[in-house]
């Protein structure tokens, strides 16, 4: 492992999902956050397959064990069925900033939940670097309030429609369940009879997550009405655009940063995506970037620098 491989990964994990957010919002829009959802598994599955059998010629780990997969399918269920499924009604209904601001919350509950499910702590310099990383990152989100013109621009019976609160909520749901399928993911991969490659780790989250989410769509009588969604020609676009930085990078670096951090670090440097998210939104929506935008990702990138060398400024102390 390359040095400071695990927090490189973990940021590259962030730009990722600066370009996800976009994606699966402008999906979202035009035809609904479940069939988006259901949609880019498929095709996370899609690439997953392509690149693993090109790399190593199979699916699996020979060594795959039944406690590895069934951590894996519950940190699926957890974060990319529940989690995201509340994060990307989120993004519809109150748009990316303020979404991308309640997923700053994640750095807090993973680092709560490794400590009790895992036994992980962090020194001081550590927890510091995540104060000032997620307070440099709720100065940028925080900016611009919440006007409703997200929800008033909805079609009338929009699947997505909805209230500010209910928007919070599940943008908080989503946190929780991103900092929980970390937390599981990293105990499959190191915790479960053997280390696991975190490539074939994502690919059996997305693969055992596809199926839920589509046998949920059938119980539901909704399997050839979410089908229909892939007749949308520009949302299939976003929601593969989508697919290949979110479900398919984005996920395999996150993985690759937990088996090699600590949960509450990799989770911390993953919620910079608001600070990455900047050029994005200045560039297709053509928002103005403020002087509070920028001093805000200053202090962002000061506490990533904190979490990354902060041990080494302590000992030159």
């Amino acid at each position: 492992m390359i040095p400071f491989g695990g927090e490189l990964a973990a940021l590259t994990t962030a730009i990722c999902w600066s370009f996800t957010a976009i994606f699966f919002s402008e999906a979202g829009r035009r035809i609904g956050s479940f069939r988006v959802n259901a949609m880019r598994l498929i095709l996370a599955v899609a690439i997953y397959t392509i690149i693993l059998l090109v790399t190593t010629g199979r699916l699996f780990p020979e060594d795959l064990n039944s406690r590895q997969v069934l951590w894996l399918a519950l940190s699926g269920l957890i974060g990319l069925v529940i989690g995201d499924g509340c994060g990307f009604k989120a993004l519809v209904m109150i748009g990316p900033r303020l979404t991308t601001l309640l997923w700053g919350t994640a750095p807090i509950m993973a680092t709560a939940i490794a400590w009790v499910f895992l036994g992980e702590t962090l020194q001081i310099t550590q927890i510091l670097g995540i104060a000032v990383t997620v307070g440099g990152v709720s100065w940028v989100i925080a900016e611009r309030r919440f006007t409703g013109n997200n929800q008033f621009n909805l079609a009338i019976g929009h699947p997505d429609a909805g209230s500010l609160l209910r928007g919070v909520l599940l943008g908080l749901l989503a946190a929780l369940g991103q900092a929980t399928g970390l937390v599981l993911s990293k105990h499959a991969m190191l915790d479960c009879g053997g280390t696991m490659d975190a490539l074939p780790a994502s690919f059996l989250r997305m693969l055992s997550s596809m199926i839920m989410i589509w046998l949920f769509a059938a119980l539901r009588g909704k399997f050839v009405d979410t089908i229909r969604g892939f007749r949308d020609s520009k949302a299939l676009l976003y929601a593969g655009g989508g697919a290949f930085f979110g479900p398919f990078l984005g996920v395999w670096t996150s993985l690759i940063a937990v088996k090699y951090i600590a949960a509450g670090i990799a989770a911390t440097l993953n919620a910079t995506t608001p600070v990455w998210i900047i050029p994005n939104v200045v560039l297709y929506y053509k928002e103005r970037v403020t002087s509070r935008a920028i001093l805000g990702a200053i202090v962002a990138v000061l506490g990533v620098a904190l979490l990354i060398i902060g041990d080494e400024i302590l000992r030159s102390i």
